[in-house]
C-alpha cells in the first residue's frame, strides 16, 4: 500500500543501463526503476546488455537500494524461440528475481502463465495499445499491470486515456531519448531493406540516412531526440502516469546519470527556479541530440524532423578544420581524458570514433584520426557521445565494490520446453482475398477486402458491405477512437461480418466478436502459434502472419497454430507507417536512397505510410504454403503515384533469409 501511495505523488523515474556502468550510474542517479535487457530477445539487440550470473548480481545490489528493476523481452518470437524463450523465463525468476518483463510478443502471456513468472508484465509500446477502450480489455484479458504508451500522444490524448484506464493498470510514459520516426511496432525498413528486424531488436537504423527529393539531398526522417524537461510537470497532474521513461539503453553511464539527476530534480523540485535551471543544464551536458517536446503540446506541437539541425547522437562538440592530411578540431566545450567522440554519421566513410588521451581546453586544438583510409571532410559535425568524469567513476566504483561483495553463483543449465497448441485442422477452402484502398477498385467477384475508412459513407449497397472484409489500420489514436468506432457500428448495422484487425486490442470495438469473423491482420506481427492462442482467447477465428518471416518460420508456424492461419503473398508492403512528415517532402513523389533505392510517401488518414517502389511477392511459393496449411492468400493492392514506376525485382524479402 505503501508503494502505491508514494508512486502517486511521485511517479517513479525509469532508467535504461545496456551495460554494468550505465546500471551503476541509474542507482547513483538515484532512479526509481532500472530496466535492461538480456543477450537475446532484446528490443536492443546492439547494446552489450547482460548475462544471467551479471544481471543477477546487479539486480540484488539494486533491491538493496529500493530500486526495481524490470527486464525487456521486447523481441518478436519466432515458433523455435519459445523453448528458449521458456527457459529463459524459469531461470530469470528463479535467480534474477525481477519486479517486472517488458513484452510485445502476445506468446509471452501464455509463456509467463506456464513458467510460473512471479513477476509483474508491461506490454510495451511495441505492442502498439493506443487508444483507450483497449486499456479496459487488456486489463479484462490479461494479466497486465503496466502499458507504455505510444511517444506520439500529446498531453491531452494522454490524459484521455489515463481518464478511462481501469484501477489496477499504471500507464508509463517516454519523457526523454530518442524518437523513431515510425510508430513503435509498425516500423519494417530496416527489414524490408536487409533482413535485420527492429522488432527482433536490431534494427539498423535505414530512416537516419540521407534521402532526395527533387533537388534536395537530406536526412529528411531523423528525428531530434524527445525531451520534455520542464514539462513533465503536466505529467504530475495525471495520477495514472506511475512510470517516466527515459530512453537510452545503448547509451553510456554519463548520460544515465545526468538524465536521472535532471529528471528527479524536476519532478521533486520543478517549482524552484533555481533548481529548475541546474536540471535544464544537466540536460544539456547529457551528450543526447538537439531535444523537441514533439506533439506533447497539443496546441503548439513541434515536428522533430528539422533538416536543418544535426540529429547525429551526442553533443555536437565541433566540425572538422584543416587539410585532409591533418584535420582537427576546435571544440566548443572542454574535453576531457576518456570522452569518446564520433566523427560524422554512421553512414558516411570516414565514420569512427576518437578517445581524448588528455585535457583539450575550450577552443583549443584537437588532431583527429580517421577510422578508415577516407579523411572526414571539412566540416564534418563532431560530437561527444561518453564522457567519464573522475566523479561519477570513483561513485561507480564504490557501488562496484558493493556488487563485487555478493557472493558469486553460477546459474546452472536447464531446459523448458513450453506446451505447444494442438492444431486446429483447417477444413476451409483456399481463398485469395484482394484488399483495396478505394470502393471503386473493388472487384465484383472473388474475396475482396477494402480498408476501413470514411469513404464507406458514400452509398454502398449492404450487399457488398457485408460481402467484403474489412481492414482495420495498423494504429488507431485517441482523437481517432470515436471515428472508428462509429465506422464499424456503421458498417455492421449493413450487414458486415468480416473484419481484419491490425492490433489485437481492436477487437474492443466488437461486443459480440463471437457471432463475427474476425480475422488478425498482419501488423499485430504474428510469429508463433503460442501468439495465435492468444488470440484465440479474444476470439479471433483466424491469423494473417507476420509478413517478415522467413521460409523455415512459415512452414513451422502451421504446425502446432489452433486457428486457420492467412499470409501475404503480394503487394504493396510499407517500409514504415509515421505520425509526421517533414514540412520539406511532398507526398506521392519519388524518394531516392542512398542505394538508389525509390519509395513515396501516400497518407491514409491521420498517417504516413512510406513505399518502396518493388512489391513483396511471394506468390510463386504459394503451392508449398498450401500444403504446410495456409489457406488465405492476401494481396495488398496500393494506389501507386503517376510519377512513380514499379520496378521488377525479387520481392522475397526474407524469406531466403533467417530473420535477424
Amino acid at each position: 500500500m505503501r508503494d502505491e501511495i508514494s508512486s502517486v505523488k511521485h511517479p517513479a523515474i525509469l532508467a535504461p543501463a545496456g551495460n554494468k556502468a550505465s546500471f551503476l550510474a541509474a542507482l547513483a542517479a538515484g532512479a526509481d526503476e532500472i530496466y535492461c535487457g538480456l543477450k537475446q530477445f532484446s528490443a536492443r539487440m546492439e547494446a552489450k546488455n547482460f548475462s544471467l550470473e551479471e544481471l543477477a548480481a546487479l539486480t540484488r545490489l539494486a533491491h538493496a537500494k529500493g530500486t526495481k528493476v524490470h527486464v525487456a523481452i521486447n523481441s518478436l518470437l519466432k515458433t523455435d524461440d519459445l523453448d528458449r524463450a521458456g527457459t529463459l523465463l524459469k531461470l530469470l525468476d528463479r535467480w534474477v528475481k525481477p519486479d517486472a518483463l517488458i513484452i510485445q510478443d502476445l506468446s509471452l502471456l501464455q509463456m509467463a502463465r506456464q513458467t510460473g513468472f512471479s513477476g509483474k508484465l508491461h506490454l510495451s509500446t511495441l505492442s502498439n495499445v493506443s487508444f483507450a477502450s483497449a486499456l479496459k480489455l487488456v486489463k479484462r484479458k490479461f494479466r497486465v499491470h503496466r502499458i507504455v504508451l505510444p511517444r506520439e500522444l500529446n498531453v491531452d490524448e494522454i490524459k484521455s486515456m489515463a481518464s478511462d484506464c481501469p484501477n489496477g493498470l499504471d500507464l508509463e510514459l517516454f519523457i526523454h531519448g530518442a524518437l523513431c520516426y515510425g510508430i513503435s511496432g509498425r516500423c519494417y525498413w530496416s527489414s524490408y531493406l536487409g533482413g535485420k528486424s527492429g522488432l527482433r531488436g536490431r534494427c539498423v537504423q535505414p530512416c537516419r540516412r540521407v534521402y532526395t527529393q527533387k533537388d534536395q539531398s537530406k536526412r529528411f526522417f531523423s528525428c531530434q531526440d524527445l525531451s520534455l524537461d520542464v514539462l513533465v510537470k503536466v505529467l504530475k497532474t495525471i495520477p495514472r502516469v506511475r512510470a517516466w521513461k527515459i530512453e537510452g539503453r545503448k547509451k553510456g553511464p554519463h548520460y544515465v546519470f545526468y538524465t536521472v539527476k535532471a529528471y528527479r530534480i524536476l519532478r521533486d523540485h520543478g517549482r524552484d527556479p533555481k533548481m529548475k535551471k541546474q536540471a535544464l543544464t544537466l540536460l544539456s551536458y547529457a551528450l543526447g541530440r538537439t531535444g523537441t517536446h514533439y506533439n506533447f503540446l497539443s496546441q503548439r506541437p513541434q515536428n522533430p524532423v528539422n533538416i536543418d539541425i544535426q540529429t547525429g547522437s551526442g553533443l555536437l562538440v565541433g566540425r572538422v578544420k584543416g587539410t585532409k592530411q591533418k584535420p582537427f578540431l576546435i571544440p566548443r566545450e572542454d574535453l576531457l581524458p576518456g570522452d569518446l567522440l564520433r566523427l560524422g554519421y554512421e553512414d558516411e566513410s570516414w565514420h569512427g570514433t576518437n578517445r581524448i588521451g588528455k585535457y583539450v581546453p575550450k577552443g583549443g586544438r584537437f588532431f583527429l584520426k580517421a577510422s578508415s583510409k577516407t579523411s572526414p571532410a571539412k566540416g564534418t559535425p563532431v560530437f561527444l557521445t561518453d564522457r567519464r568524469e573522475k566523479a561519477l567513476e570513483d561513485m561507480l566504483s564504490k557501488l562496484e565494490e558493493e556488487l563485487t561483495k555478493e557472493p558469486e553463483s553460477k546459474i546452472p543449465s536447464s531446459a523448458f520446453n513450453i506446451r505447444l497448441p494442438k492444431r486446429s485442422i483447417n477444413k476451409e477452402m483456399v481463398s485469395d482475398l484482394f484488399v483495396f484502398r478505394k470502393p471503386d477498385k473493388v472487384k465484383s467477384r472473388g474475396l475482396t477486402g477494402l480498408w476501413l475508412s470514411s469513404q464507406v459513407k458514400n452509398k454502398m449497397s449492404k450487399s457488398l458491405i457485408s460481402r467484403l472484409w474489412w481492414w482495420l489500420p495498423p494504429v488507431i489514436w485517441p482523437e481517432d477512437e470515436v471515428r472508428f468506432k462509429e465506422l464499424v457500428d456503421l458498417v455492421l448495422k449493413k450487414g458486415a461480418r468480416n473484419f481484419v484487425l491490425n492490433a489485437p486490442w481492436q477487437i474492443a470495438f466488437f461486443s459480440v466478436p463471437k457471432k463475427l469473423n474476425l480475422w488478425a491482420g498482419p501488423f499485430c506481427n504474428i510469429a508463433n502459434p503460442l501468439a495465435v492462442k492468444t488470440l484465440a482467447s479474444l476470439g479471433v477465428k483466424g491469423v494473417i502472419v507476420s509478413p517478415e518471416l522467413g521460409r523455415k518460420d512459415y512452414f513451422m508456424l502451421p504446425k502446432h497454430s489452433p486457428l486457420p492461419l492467412g499470409i501475404v503473398i503480394s503487394g504493396n508492403w510499407p517500409l514504415c507507417v509515421s505520425r509526421i512528415i517533414s514540412e520539406e517532402l511532398d507526398t506521392q513523389k519519388p524518394l531516392i536512397s542512398p542505394k538508389g533505392e525509390e519509395a513515396w510517401i501516400n497518407k491514409f488518414d491521420s498517417d504516413y505510410w512510406i513505399y518502396p517502389n518493388w512489391k513483396l511477392d511471394i506468390s510463386a511459393k504459394k503451392n508449398h504454403l498450401e500444403k504446410a496449411g495456409y489457406r488465405l492468400f492476401v494481396h495488398l493492392v496500393e494506389p501507386v503515384p503517376k510519377e512513380m514506376t514499379l520496378k521488377k525485382r525479387p520481392g522475397l524479402w526474407n524469406w531466403n533469409l533467417d530473420l535477424m
